[in-house]
C-alpha cells in the first residue's frame, strides 16, 4: 500500500454504530421514574411518553426506543451511549451540554431540539425533522445526517469535524463563526444559509449552489 493511499484510508468517513446486544428485554415506557444521575440502560423501550420529565446528569446506555414521546423533556448534561431513537418525538427537548456517543436517530421528529454546547461522536441521523434544533457551540465529529430536515437549525460557533451531510435540507440553517472546512454540502438543499465566506472556505459545493452564493453574497459575475 503506498503512502497516498494510506491516507485515503485513513480520511475515509467510517460512523461507528450502536453496540447493543441482539435481544434487549422490552421495559414498560410507565415505570421511568425520572431523577438526578440516574442510570437506565439494558433496555426496549415502546410507545410510552416520557414527555415533561426533568432530570439532571442522566445516563443512558445500550437503550433502543420505538415510538415514545420526549417532547419537552429537560435532561441538560445527559450522557447518551449507545442507543437507538426509533419514530421518536423529541421536539422542543432540553438536552444542553450533553455528551452523545454511537446514537441513531430514525425517523424521529426533533422540531426545537437544544443540543447547545454538546458534544456528538458517531451520531447519525437519518430521515429526521430537525428544524430549529440549536447546536450552538456543540462540537460534532463523526456525525452523518441524510435525508433529514435541519432547516432554520443553528449551528453557530459549532466545531465540526469528519460532517457527511447528503440529501438535506439546510435552508435557512446558521453556521455563522462555523467553518465548513471538507464538508460537502452539494447534495443539500436551501436558498439561504447564515454564513459568511470565511467560513465556507474548503466548503465542497455543486455547481447551481455557487450559482446561488454569488447572489446570496452580492457577487455580480461580469460575462467578457
Amino acid at each position: 500500500m503506498t503512502r497516498e493511499s494510506r491516507l485515503t484510508v485513513t480520511n475515509e468517513f467510517k460512523l461507528a454504530l450502536p453496540k447493543l446486544p441482539r435481544q434487549l428485554e422490552p421495559v414498560p415506557v410507565e415505570t421511568l421514574q425520572l431523577h438526578d444521575e440516574q442510570t437506565i440502560e439494558q433496555g426496549l423501550y415502546e410507545n410510552g411518553s416520557l414527555s415533561g420529565c426533568k432530570a439532571n446528569k442522566v445516563l443512558l446506555e445500550k437503550v433502543h426506543f420505538k415510538h415514545v414521546v420526549f417532547e419537552d423533556m429537560a435532561l441538560p448534561g445527559v450522557e447518551i451511549t449507545d442507543a437507538i431513537f426509533e419514530h421518536c418525538d423529541l421536539s422542543n427537548v432540553n438536552w444542553s451540554e450533553a455528551i452523545i456517543h454511537r446514537a441513531t436517530f430514525l425517523h424521529c421528529k426533533m422540531v426545537g431540539l437544544d443540543l447547545l454546547g454538546s458534544t456528538l461522536r458517531n451520531v447519525r441521523f437519518s430521515e429526521c425533522l430537525a428544524e430549529y434544533a440549536t447546536l450552538r457551540f456543540a462540537n460534532l465529529k463523526q456525525v452523518e445526517i441524510e435525508r433529514s430536515s435541519f432547516a432554520h437549525a443553528d449551528f453557530y460557533s459549532a466545531t465540526l469535524s469528519k460532517i457527511k451531510l447528503e440529501q438535506s435540507n439546510i435552508d435557512k440553517a446558521q453556521f455563522s463563526s462555523t467553518s465548513l472546512n471538507g464538508i460537502d454540502i452539494s447534495t443539500c438543499e436551501f436558498h439561504h444559509l447564515g454564513v459568511t465566506m470565511e467560513d465556507l472556505q474548503g466548503c465542497i459545493i455543486s455547481a447551481p449552489q455557487a450559482i446561488l452564493f454569488t447572489k446570496i453574497f452580492g457577487l455580480v459575475v461580469k460575462n467578457e
